[in-house]
Protein backbone atom coordinates (compact mmCIF):
# COMPACT_ATOMS: atom_id res chain seq x y z
CA UNK A 1 0.00 0.00 0.00
CA UNK A 2 1.48 3.35 -0.88
CA UNK A 3 0.78 6.48 1.72
CA UNK A 4 -0.54 10.03 0.34
CA UNK A 5 1.05 13.22 1.24
CA UNK A 6 -1.82 15.61 2.33
CA UNK A 7 -1.28 19.34 2.06
CA UNK A 8 -2.81 22.18 3.36
CA UNK A 9 -3.07 25.41 1.93
CA UNK A 10 -5.09 28.66 1.90
CA UNK A 11 -3.87 32.19 2.57
CA UNK A 12 -2.52 33.56 5.50
CA UNK A 13 -5.01 33.62 8.19
CA UNK A 14 -7.16 31.10 6.62
CA UNK A 15 -7.27 28.69 9.76
CA UNK A 16 -5.03 26.26 8.49
CA UNK A 17 -3.29 25.61 11.63
CA UNK A 18 -6.31 25.85 13.54
CA UNK A 19 -7.81 23.21 11.74
CA UNK A 20 -4.43 20.45 11.85
CA UNK A 21 -4.08 21.63 15.67
CA UNK A 22 -7.88 20.34 16.16
CA UNK A 23 -7.64 17.00 14.03
CA UNK A 24 -4.15 16.02 15.75
CA UNK A 25 -6.12 14.06 18.59
CA UNK A 26 -8.47 12.54 16.42
CA UNK A 27 -6.09 10.97 13.62
CA UNK A 28 -3.12 9.90 15.82
CA UNK A 29 -1.54 8.06 13.20
CA UNK A 30 -0.77 11.01 10.60
CA UNK A 31 2.46 12.07 10.74
CA UNK A 32 3.63 15.74 10.41
CA UNK A 33 7.23 16.15 8.71
CA UNK A 34 8.99 18.68 10.00
CA UNK A 35 10.10 21.60 7.72
CA UNK A 36 13.82 23.03 7.46
CA UNK A 37 14.52 26.91 8.33
CA UNK A 38 17.19 29.14 8.26
CA UNK A 39 15.10 31.70 10.86
CA UNK A 40 16.81 31.41 14.59
CA UNK A 41 14.67 29.74 16.68
CA UNK A 42 12.15 31.43 18.70
CA UNK A 43 12.05 31.35 22.51
CA UNK A 44 11.88 27.98 23.86
CA UNK A 45 12.11 26.47 20.40
CA UNK A 46 14.31 23.53 19.31
CA UNK A 47 14.14 20.87 16.66
CA UNK A 48 10.80 19.98 17.26
CA UNK A 49 8.71 21.81 14.59
CA UNK A 50 11.43 23.22 12.51
CA UNK A 51 15.16 21.56 11.78
CA UNK A 52 17.17 24.63 12.09
CA UNK A 53 19.95 25.25 9.53
CA UNK A 54 22.34 27.45 8.43
CA UNK A 55 21.69 29.55 5.38
CA UNK A 56 24.87 27.59 3.10
CA UNK A 57 24.03 24.37 4.56
CA UNK A 58 20.46 24.85 3.35
CA UNK A 59 21.56 26.47 0.09
CA UNK A 60 23.84 23.20 -0.28
CA UNK A 61 20.73 21.25 0.29
CA UNK A 62 18.90 22.68 -2.09
CA UNK A 63 21.57 22.71 -4.90
CA UNK A 64 21.50 18.50 -4.21
CA UNK A 65 18.05 18.71 -4.75
CA UNK A 66 17.06 17.18 -1.51
CA UNK A 67 13.77 19.22 -0.43
CA UNK A 68 10.33 18.66 -1.95
CA UNK A 69 9.95 22.34 -1.98
CA UNK A 70 11.93 25.52 -0.85
CA UNK A 71 10.82 28.93 -0.81
CA UNK A 72 12.23 32.56 0.58
CA UNK A 73 10.17 34.57 2.95
CA UNK A 74 11.44 37.19 5.15
CA UNK A 75 15.33 37.00 4.43
CA UNK A 76 14.98 33.64 5.39
CA UNK A 77 14.65 29.71 3.93
CA UNK A 78 12.23 27.59 4.36
CA UNK A 79 11.87 23.73 3.16
CA UNK A 80 10.77 19.99 3.48
CA UNK A 81 13.37 17.48 2.67
CA UNK A 82 12.14 14.94 0.46
CA UNK A 83 13.85 12.64 3.18
CA UNK A 84 11.11 13.63 6.23
CA UNK A 85 8.50 12.39 3.51
CA UNK A 86 9.36 9.85 0.75
CA UNK A 87 10.09 6.85 3.21
CA UNK A 88 6.78 7.73 5.11
CA UNK A 89 4.91 7.19 1.78
CA UNK A 90 6.82 4.02 0.67
CA UNK A 91 5.79 3.28 4.06
CA UNK A 92 1.91 3.44 3.11
CA UNK A 93 1.67 5.94 5.99
CA UNK A 94 -0.29 9.11 5.53
CA UNK A 95 1.94 12.74 6.46
CA UNK A 96 0.03 15.98 6.73
CA UNK A 97 1.46 19.22 6.05
CA UNK A 98 0.86 22.93 5.95
CA UNK A 99 2.68 24.71 2.71
CA UNK A 100 2.09 27.67 0.72
CA UNK A 101 0.76 27.71 -2.92
CA UNK A 102 4.33 28.02 -4.29
CA UNK A 103 5.40 24.78 -1.88
CA UNK A 104 2.37 22.89 -3.15
CA UNK A 105 3.28 23.45 -6.80
CA UNK A 106 6.74 22.22 -6.35
CA UNK A 107 5.43 19.35 -4.56
CA UNK A 108 2.90 18.42 -7.21
CA UNK A 109 6.20 17.89 -9.75
CA UNK A 110 7.53 15.80 -7.14
CA UNK A 111 4.75 13.29 -5.58
CA UNK A 112 2.95 11.16 -7.68
CA UNK A 113 -0.58 12.23 -8.04
CA UNK A 114 -2.66 9.05 -6.38
CA UNK A 115 -0.26 9.69 -3.56
CA UNK A 116 -0.87 13.36 -2.94
CA UNK A 117 -3.95 15.36 -1.96
CA UNK A 118 -4.70 18.77 -1.57
CA UNK A 119 -6.90 20.74 0.67
CA UNK A 120 -7.87 23.96 0.29
CA UNK A 121 -8.84 26.26 3.57
CA UNK A 122 -11.09 29.47 1.73
CA UNK A 123 -11.77 31.75 4.40
CA UNK A 124 -13.58 34.26 2.25
CA UNK A 125 -13.15 37.54 0.74
CA UNK A 126 -10.23 39.66 0.90
CA UNK A 127 -11.91 42.21 2.88
CA UNK A 128 -12.73 39.57 5.19
CA UNK A 129 -9.18 37.98 5.54
CA UNK A 130 -7.68 41.83 5.70
CA UNK A 131 -9.99 41.97 9.11
CA UNK A 132 -8.06 38.65 10.45
CA UNK A 133 -4.64 39.78 9.91
CA UNK A 134 -4.81 42.94 11.31
CA UNK A 135 -6.60 41.41 14.44
CA UNK A 136 -3.70 39.09 14.93
CA UNK A 137 -0.99 41.62 14.66
CA UNK A 138 -0.19 45.38 13.81
CA UNK A 139 1.38 45.22 10.12
CA UNK A 140 2.79 47.73 7.47
CA UNK A 141 0.71 49.28 4.64
CA UNK A 142 3.34 47.76 2.48
CA UNK A 143 3.48 43.85 3.76
CA UNK A 144 -0.25 44.29 3.85
CA UNK A 145 -0.50 45.04 0.36
CA UNK A 146 2.32 41.66 -0.07
CA UNK A 147 -0.13 39.89 1.40
CA UNK A 148 -2.71 40.67 -0.58
CA UNK A 149 -1.26 39.75 -3.85
CA UNK A 150 -0.21 36.42 -2.64
CA UNK A 151 -3.69 35.98 -1.39
CA UNK A 152 -4.89 36.79 -5.10
CA UNK A 153 -2.44 33.94 -6.47
CA UNK A 154 -3.39 31.60 -3.32
CA UNK A 155 -7.29 31.84 -4.39
CA UNK A 156 -6.40 31.25 -8.07
CA UNK A 157 -4.48 27.85 -6.86
CA UNK A 158 -8.08 26.96 -5.36
CA UNK A 159 -9.47 25.24 -8.66
CA UNK A 160 -6.57 23.23 -8.68
CA UNK A 161 -7.22 21.35 -4.98
CA UNK A 162 -8.84 18.29 -4.81
CA UNK A 163 -11.17 19.68 -1.08
CA UNK A 164 -12.00 22.99 -0.56
CA UNK A 165 -12.58 23.72 3.06
CA UNK A 166 -15.10 26.62 3.57
CA UNK A 167 -14.01 28.42 6.91
CA UNK A 168 -15.22 32.04 7.03
CA UNK A 169 -15.84 33.91 9.86
CA UNK A 170 -18.43 32.48 12.35
CA UNK A 171 -18.08 29.26 11.14
CA UNK A 172 -15.40 27.36 12.64
CA UNK A 173 -17.48 24.19 14.01
CA UNK A 174 -18.68 23.50 10.62
CA UNK A 175 -14.99 24.16 8.87
CA UNK A 176 -14.05 21.45 11.34
CA UNK A 177 -16.45 18.96 10.69
CA UNK A 178 -15.81 19.24 7.04
CA UNK A 179 -11.99 19.35 7.74
CA UNK A 180 -12.19 15.83 9.94
CA UNK A 181 -14.71 14.04 7.20
CA UNK A 182 -12.01 15.12 4.45
CA UNK A 183 -9.24 13.60 6.79
CA UNK A 184 -10.94 10.20 7.20
CA UNK A 185 -11.97 9.77 3.41
CA UNK A 186 -8.39 10.16 3.01
CA UNK A 187 -6.82 7.68 5.19
CA UNK A 188 -9.41 4.93 5.19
Amino acid sequence: MKGKFILVIGPSGSGKGTLINHIRSLFPSLVYPKSCTTRSPRGGESDGHYIFLNAEDFKARADRGEFLEWAEYGGNYYGTLASEVLPLLSEGRIALKELEVQGARQVREKIPRNQLAIVFVNAGTWGEMEERIRARAPMAQAELERRKLRYEDEMNFMREADFVIANPAGRLDEAKKQFESVIASLIS
